[in-house]
């Protein structure tokens, strides 16, 4: 086991941030982080790291007990932040070899790295141009690069994802599963539910603070397969069709999103006929019924969309 977290609290004033919070992450898995924001995904990664105590509970990784100075914990870890850390006046080889200095990393080996990881993030024909010169997606993968010059046996990649191409998110996700077969484990957080559908091994929900849902993606969709998930397509949304719409007692949830009514029905779709004569005076343009996904799965447990709580 590389990672486990047992109950543990954190505390910011009155506000609880993790709240009796229990994980864990064995070698080699892709372990997907998922919940709205403010539901203590950044709070969990920093006490993960050591960057922030926490007032109750363990943390121990790599067999050791996280209490934040722990140097040997520290080295082992790699850490892919939302926001690009790389300086754009300095040329991608130079970046790489700053951050492997910082992780203590000398020549030769440095060097050895450095061609070595451009490779991994398909930057070895670009390492003598600077960032300022680069596309979104390519600034993006060198920020990668900077976090895994040490070969960290926990990678934590926080949103490595936001604002950037298809092509260069599909290069990401195939790094992430390469990595892990290589042995490293991943913790992924992502507001692109779709992202981790394709990478994690397991996946952990959580809301205000606590996991409310762990398992594999079999096992999690498996909790909501009595449920039907009904689309209509309408000309023009209404916030209070869908109020109408929550006070019938086979209603589970409705959220809308451009101009669609999801509604979450438990087992069989036989109240179609009345869904449809709530909706009617919008103008319905499509009625349809899809299989439960991962998305299906955070919306009923959480009753919220999370692409939508970025910010």
């Amino acid at each position: 086991m590389i990672l486990k977290m047992d109950n543990v609290i954190k505390r910011f004033n009155d506000h609880l941030a993790l709240n009796y919070l229990s994980l864990e992450a064995n070698k080699g898995e892709v372990i997907g982080l998922l919940g709205p924001n403010g539901a203590g995904k950044t709070t969990c990664i920093k006490s993960i790291i050591g960057l922030l105590p926490f007032d109750e509970g363990e943390i121990y990784v790599f067999g050791m007990k996280q209490d934040g100075k722990n140097q040997k914990i520290k080295s082992k870890i790699g850490y892919v932040t939302q926001e690009i850390t790389i300086y754009e006046d300095m040329t991608a080889k130079d970046n790489l070899a700053f951050f492997g200095s910082l992780y203590g990393l000398k020549k030769p080996e440095l060097e050895n790295r450095i061609h070595e990881v451009a490779k991994i993030i398909g930057l070895e024909e670009r390492l003598n141009d600077r960032p300022s010169r680069f596309s979104g997606g390519m600034k993006r993968r060198l920020n990668i690069g900077c976090s895994i010059l040490h070969n960290p046996q926990l990678l934590i990649m926080d949103e490595p994802t936001v604002g950037i191409d298809p092509q260069s998110r599909n290069y990401i996700l195939d790094f992430v599963k390469n990595t892990a077969s290589d042995g490293t484990t991943v913790i992924y957080t992502s507001h692109y539910i779709e992202e981790v559908e394709a990478v994690a091994d397991r996946i952990y929900i959580m809301d205000q603070g606590h996991v409310i849902a762990s398992g594999s993606l079999r096992e999690l969709i498996s909790r909501i397969q009595g449920d039907s998930h009904i689309l209509v397509d309408v000309k023009m949304a209404r916030e209070d069709k869908k109020d109408e719409l929550l006070a019938m007692p086979d209603i589970n949830e409705v959220i809308i999103k451009d101009n669609q009514y999801h509604i979450i029905v438990p087992g069989g779709i036989s109240i179609v006929d009345k869904i449809v004569s709530v909706l009617a005076p919008l103008g319905i343009v499509n009625v349809n019924s899809k299989q439960p996904n991962l998305e299906d799965v955070f919306l009923t447990l959480t009753g919220k969309q999370l692409r939508d709580e970025v910010k």
